[in-house]
């Protein structure tokens, strides 16, 4: 039997984990991180982190369970605690109102879209809506489950991280600004995740090579991961040459044998170039990186500012559960990073988790023999 390589930094031993790769908990209806693509993560040495938003509170006790069906390893849960956000109603129903009363026009572009593309008519039919009730609820889930790790992809967790501590739960906090890593330590998280605008989903304004070593001065000794842009062995060296202790891989297992988006978007991912993924608000409200289509275009082409979440997201959400229904799914938005160009080939988890690995390690022994 082959002797494993040896791969460690102050990540592994924080997070109980052999190699200091974690999955992106990358969320959605899409289902992208499924208990089955997590374990096995987390079966090969790393994080494997499951994006709970888009699910409500029970469905992700479920998946939880699930996740500790497949494996005995550390895992994280991965959910948006947005700081800003619209003032809505608590139902689907309500917020549709709210649209037609104070955004007609929006609401007339998008049933225009709908018939332009010949969709049906559709009214999404899960009542789970972002908000911060619900968010809550989906906090408490975590905490009552005493998952090992928890990660907050956007906004500020400080009201939670109290419990967390109390629950055994170790806390990452994503960011995209030094000042956002600041308050990120000053809320009392363990780690901090740097992000840069290479990502997929929601994402910053700052790349990764200058976002990651600043983010690193400015709250050391705290640990920093590193995050967008990263699928192989020279982007996991990087990370740590720029003094990260570890990385969050998100694109590169959207290529994966068990992820859970529809085969038409992993196409996508592996035939794109890099300037096929481009920020976008249309589906959201926040700022994403989605691969381009037609229904991003039309938003940028007309007059309209999209809404602040999650009023953008319900206004598009019976859109694209039309779109998804028919088999339209290049209509629907596929989150995925800049890294998608390099890309090419679709690859078990295992064996993208022991390239990152075996890569990283052949580049750091390249580096010993220059000096």
């Amino acid at each position: 039997m082959a002797e494993r390589p040896v791969l460690r930094t102050e990540l592994c031993a924080r997070l109980g984990i052999e190699y200091p790769i974690c999955l992106a908990g990358m969320g959605g209806k899409a289902d992208p991180t499924p208990p089955k693509l997590v374990a096995a993560v987390s079966n090969a040495g790393g994080l494997g982190v499951m994006g709970g938003t888009g699910f409500s509170p029970e469905e992700i006790r479920v998946r939880i369970n699930q996740i500790r069906a497949l494996t005995d390893k550390p895992f994280g849960v991965d959910l948006l605690l947005p700081v800003s956000m619209a003032e809505v109603g608590d139902s689907r129903p309500e917020i549709r109102e709210q649209l037609a009363r104070e955004y007609p026009r929006h609401v007339e572009f998008v049933q225009s879209l709908a018939r332009e593309f010949n969709l049906p008519q559709v009214t999404a039919s899960d009542d789970t809506v972002l908000s911060p009730a619900v968010i809550r609820e989906q906090v408490k889930v975590v905490l009552e489950e005493k998952v090992p790790v928890f990660a907050a992809a956007l906004g500020d967790p400080s009201w939670m991280v109290p419990d967390a501590k109390a629950a055994g739960i170790t806390v990452m906090g994503m960011v995209g600004a030094v000042r956002h890593a600041r308050r990120q330590i000053e809320a009392g998280v363990d780690i901090v995740v740097a992000q840069g605008y290479e990502a997929g989903g929601h994402t910053g304004r700052a790349a990764n090579f200058p976002l990651i070593p600043q983010v690193v001065d400015a709250i050391a000794p705290a640990p920093v991961v590193a995050a967008g842009g990263i699928a192989d062995g020279r982007g996991v060296a990087a990370a740590l040459a720029l003094g990260a202790v570890g990385v969050w891989v998100g694109t590169a297992f959207l290529a994966s044998e068990e992820t859970g988006i529809v085969d038409l978007h992993q196409q996508q991912i592996l035939d794109g170039s890099t300037q096929d993924f481009i920020v976008t608000r249309a589906y959201t409200g926040k700022t994403a990186r989605d691969y381009k289509n037609v229904v991003i275009q039309a938003w940028e082409n007309s007059d309209l500012e999209p809404l602040p979440m999650p009023l953008q997201q319900v206004l598009m959400e019976d859109f694209v559960e039309a779109a998804s229904q028919v088999g339209r799914h290049e209509l629907v938005n596929n989150p995925a990073g800049q890294i998608g160009g390099m890309l090419t080939e679709r690859k078990p988890a295992a064996v993208i988790m022991d390239e990152l690995i075996q890569g990283a390690v052949e580049v750091i022994k390249g580096f010993r023999s220059v000096i």
